[in-house]
């Protein structure tokens, strides 16, 4: 049976763990991981605060490439104890990204509802590169 893009969506939502842009924001005091994985041109428009830009295209590839776990003998471990945040635009990306990585191994991995549209209409902080 094939499947839409909804509906692979859908799927990967009803089995991952969403958080909503509020709780994002509370966490941003934390050592957390915040991933954007959208493509670079829309990461250069704006970026939620801390957030490292790994497109979905090549995330699990590029992992052992974030700053917090560059170097490390066994970096993917590490980057398991940490919680990762991961948003695109609207939920979607972060979704089947968030997926993937839960089927790597991760547990504290989060989803962010509604991505950075969500963050920008509650008119929360941006940073530029």
């Amino acid at each position: 049976m094939i499947k839409t893009a909804p509906q692979l969506v859908a799927e990967a939502k009803a089995g991952i763990k969403e958080i909503p842009i509020n709780e994002l924001e509370q966490q941003l005091a934390h050592q957390i991981v915040i991933i954007d994985v959208r493509e670079p041109q829309e990461y250069a428009q704006g970026f939620i605060p801390g957030a490292i830009n790994l497109p979905r295209g090549i995330l699990e590839t590029s992992l052992t490439e974030l700053p917090q776990i560059k170097g490390a003998e066994s970096p993917l471990e590490e980057l398991a104890e940490k919680e990762l945040y991961l948003y695109c635009r609207s939920g979607a990306r972060s979704a089947l990204a968030t997926e993937s990585l839960m089927r790597m191994g991760f547990d504290k991995v989060y989803s962010v509802d509604g991505g950075f549209e969500a963050w920008k209409k509650a008119d929360l902080r941006i940073e530029t590169p």
